[in-house]
C-alpha cells in the first residue's frame, strides 16, 4: 500500500522541528506495517481550526486522484481541530476507500472522529478563554494587550531575574506631535483624506511606517479604531470592544461588537496626549457628519456589504500597483491617488466601459479558432491520462 504522511504544527504551540519529529514517527509506523512511503504533505505555522492550508488541500487533491492508499499522521488533531472539517475529511476518505491511521490512535473510525473532534474543539475553546483571561489581566494592570498604538513606544525594563517586562508603554514625543496635529486639523474642518494627503506629501510616515490613509485617521467610531477614535489619547484605556468569530463558509474571521457592559475601562492618565476640550470638538464634528452620511445607530456594521461588480477587487493601478476601486458612483480610479495622495494617476474610467473592454478582449482572444483547437487537444490528453490512472487504480490490489 502506498502511504502518505500529513504533518502540521501551529505557530502558537510548536516549532518548525515538530514537522521532522512527526514525520519520523509516521515513517516508523509505515515501516512496521510494511507499507510503501509515497509522499509527505505538511503545513508549517498553520492553525488546525482552518481547512485553508496548502498542504491539507494538496492531500485532498491527491486522494481524489488516487495517488495513495492510506493516510498516516501522528494524531488526528494534526489533520484538523475543527469537528466539522475532521468529520468531512473522514467521510471523504471513507468514500474514496483510503483509511486513516495515526500513531496515537491507530486506525481511525467513527468513534475516534466523535471523541477526538469534541476534545479538539474543547481544547480550542479552553485555550481562547485562558488567553482572553491573561490579556484582561494585563489590561487591568495598565499594560498593552496587543500592539502599540501610534504615538507611543514600547518600554522594555530589566527585571531582577534577568527577564524583560512586556506591555509597558511611554509617549513618543515625535509621534505625539503628529497625533495632536491630526486632531486639530480634523476639528478645524479638514477631511481625513485631506489630512492623509498632507502628511504623505510631507513624507511623514504613518503607523508601522506605511503611508497615511483616510481609514487610518477616521477608522470606525463604534469599534474605537482610527486615530481620532483612540481614547487612550485622552488617558482612557478601553479593551474588549469587539470579539472575532470565524465565518464557516470562508474560514475568515469577522469582528463582532461586544455590549458596552463587557468593555474593560481603565484610567491611563500618564499616557494622555490630547486634552479633553480638543477631544470633545472632534467628537462633535464626527457626530455631525454621521448625521449626514452615517448609518442608523441600530445597524450592525459587520452586516453592511458594499455592492460587488464584475471586477471588484481584481483591478490594480498601472502606476503604483494599488487597488483600482470605485471612486465615484460609476467610475474606477486609483485608491492611493484618491485616499493617500501617494500616486499621481488621476485617470478614471466608467465601470461599464471597463467591463465591456475587458470582456470584448477576452472574447476576441480566447475564442480564436487556433486556441480552441489547442484547448481540445489538451483536454483530450488530460482526460486520457486521468482515465488511465483511474483504470490502473482499480486494477491494483
Amino acid at each position: 500500500m502506498r502511504a502518505v504522511i500529513y504533518a502540521r504544527y501551529s505557530s502558537e504551540m510548536q516549532s518548525e522541528a515538530s514537522i521532522d519529529d512527526q514525520v519520523r514517527l509516521c515513517r516508523r509506523l509505515i515501516e512496521a506495517q510494511g507499507w510503501m512511503p509515497a509522499h509527505v504533505y505538511s503545513d508549517m505555522g498553520m492553525n488546525g481550526a482552518t481547512h485553508l492550508r496548502p498542504g491539507y488541500q494538496k492531500l485532498l487533491e491527491g486522494a481524489r486522484s488516487h495517488a495513495f492508499d492510506v493516510v498516516v499522521a501522528e494524531s488526528l488533531d494534526r489533520i484538523s481541530r475543527d469537528q466539522e472539517h475532521i468529520a468531512a475529511f473522514h467521510k471523504r476518505m471513507l468514500f474514496l476507500g483510503v483509511p486513516i491511521v495515526t500513531v496515537g490512535e491507530g486506525a481511525i473510525n467513527e468513534l475516534h472522529i466523535g471523541l477526538t473532534g469534541t476534545m479538539s474543539a474543547l481544547f480550542l475553546k479552553d485555550l481562547a478563554m485562558r488567553t482572553h483571561r491573561g490579556l484582561e489581566g494585563r489590561v487591568r494592570q495598565g499594560e498593552s494587550a496587543g500592539g502599540i498604538a501610534f504615538g507611543y513606544s514600547m518600554v522594555r525594563s530589566l527585571r531582577a531575574d534577568g527577564s524583560f517586562t512586556t506591555g509597558e508603554r511611554s509617549i513618543n514625543p515625535a509621534e505625539a506631535i503628529i497625533v495632536r496635529r491630526i486632531f486639530e486639523e480634523f476639528a478645524a474642518g479638514y477631511s481625513p483624506r485631506a489630512i492623509a494627503g498632507k502628511l504623505n506629501s510631507e513624507g511623514i510616515a504613518g503607523p508601522s511606517g506605511k503611508p497615511w490613509g483616510a481609514s487610518t485617521i477616521y477608522g470606525n467610531w463604534r469599534r474605537g479604531t482610527g486615530i481620532v477614535n483612540n481614547e487612550l489619547y485622552v488617558g482612557r484605556l478601553i479593551w474588549n470592544r469587539q470579539r472575532f468569530v470565524k465565518d464557516p463558509e470562508t474560514g475568515k474571521r469577522q469582528a463582532r461588537l461586544n455590549p458596552p457592559e463587557a468593555w474593560i475601562n481603565e484610567d491611563a492618565e500618564e499616557l494622555w496626549i490630547i486634552d479633553a476640550r480638543l477631544w470633545d470638538r472632534v467628537k462633535a464634528r464626527q457626530k455631525a457628519t454621521r448625521g449626514v452620511i452615517g448609518a442608523p445607530l441600530g445597524t450592525r456594521p459587520e452586516l453592511a456589504r458594499r455592492p460587488r461588480y464584475l471586477f471588484s477587487g481584481v483591478l490594480s493601478c498601472g502606476c503604483c500597483k494599488s487597488s483600482y476601486t470605485l471612486v465615484g458612483k460609476t467610475r474606477h480610479g486609483c485608491a492611493s491617488a484618491r485616499n493617500k495622495g501617494t500616486c499621481n494617476n488621476r485617470r478614471t474610467i466608467d465601470r461599464e466601459v471597463l467591463e465591456d473592454r475587458v470582456l470584448s478582449g477576452l472574447r476576441d482572444r480566447l475564442l480564436h479558432p487556433d486556441l480552441i483547437a489547442e484547448f481540445v487537444v489538451e483536454y483530450q490528453r488530460e482526460y486520457n491520462r486521468m482515465m488511465k490512472e483511474k483504470t490502473a487504480g482499480r486494477a491494483s490490489p
